[in-house]
């Protein structure tokens, strides 16, 4: 964990603060790479994750931007309401589920709404290695479309488009002409709310395997209760041969931290990764929205993940 200052806070959109997070005696933070996100502890058990948005080579600072959400459930009102310059806040040491490919012919960014946060870092990182990269900020409104100006002046001309719709998506960035005969080695980045998601994904649907990455603010399913199953399974762990019978109506990483087998938790919806663990054998039903094809053949996410067939053998 790390203790740092709110240095500074700005207007940066309709509804949009950001939050410019320095270590208390001006010492350097830990690096970072573009995509990377934080946890922010809010009190009273609150957690929540942002991407930074700054540039990633920048180590005196992290910077993410906040919406203030009428309809969420509190976090971002707290830090709207409760958090003011010179405070201090605990912030987790960062992680990076959505990290840039390397060997891309091209990168296309494609941030909606608040979800232009980890795609700004992308592209300060994209513009300062000369790097070939396009980034489409779909906003409401100019007004709506936070760090406007400083995305603007990012690269060269014609690198960053902005797409207003009025608050009707029908009037929109057109997502799957704007991929439609793109280079085979081209990839691509989203981030926004859930009806954006939808639609970048459909866009993306034939792309080919692994040049398509994504971050999800929420989980795409309003509720999560497919996650407890139905039915009991069972895990065991490689390292005493314990066996314990995961319940329906409970997660795997409630009954592994009862067993006293302490894993890290943060969003507990599939989202971050903090809770990753190796697997040894065994069937998995993932549920998670982070993890490629090819970390789930090694990986699992605790809180999500239920095991498919009789144990499931974890590497703990």
């Amino acid at each position: 964990m790390l203790s740092l200052l709110v240095r500074q806070i700005r207007f940066e959109a309709i509804g949009v603060n950001s939050y410019e997070l320095v270590d208390p005696a001006g010492a350097d933070l830990p690096a970072v790479t573009a995509g990377t996100h934080i946890d922010l502890m809010l009190g009273d058990g609150i957690v929540r994750q942002y991407s930074l948005c700054n540039d990633p080579a920048e180590r005196h600072r992290y910077v993410i931007a906040v919406l203030l959400e009428g309809q969420g459930k509190g976090g971002s009102r707290r830090l709207h309401e409760t958090l003011h310059v010179q405070d201090q806040v605990s912030v987790s040491l960062p992680r990076n589920n959505f990290a840039l490919a390397n060997g891309a012919s091209q990168h296309v960014l494609i941030g909606g709404g608040i979800g232009i946060t980890p795609l700004k870092a992308m592209a300060h990182a994209l513009a300062s290695r000369g790097a070939e990269f396009e980034l489409h900020y779909c906003a409401k409104s100019p007004g709506h479309a936070s760090f406007r100006n400083e995305l603007a002046g990012l690269g060269v001309e014609g690198r960053v488009a902005f797409h207003y719709d009025g608050g009707d998506p029908a009037n929109g960035l057109d997502i799957a002409a704007l991929l439609r005969g793109r280079a085979a080695d081209s990839h691509v980045y989203y981030c926004g709310p859930r009806g954006f998601m939808a639609a970048c994904a459909a866009a993306t649907a034939d792309w080919p395997a692994g040049t398509v990455h994504c971050e999800h603010f929420k989980a795409p399913e309003p509720e999560r209760a497919v996650v407890q199953g139905t039915e009991a399974s069972m895990v065991q762990i490689s390292s005493t041969g314990l066996r314990l019978e995961i319940p329906a109506g409970r997660s795997m990483v409630d009954v592994l931290n009862d067993a006293g087998l302490e894993v890290e938790t943060s969003c507990v919806s599939g989202l971050c990764g903090s809770c990753k663990v190796r697997y040894l054998s065994g069937e998995v039903d993932h549920q998670d929205f982070i993890l490629s094809e090819d970390e789930r053949t090694e990986y699992l996410t605790t809180c999500v993940s239920r095991a498919k067939g009789p144990v499931l053998v974890l590497d703990l």
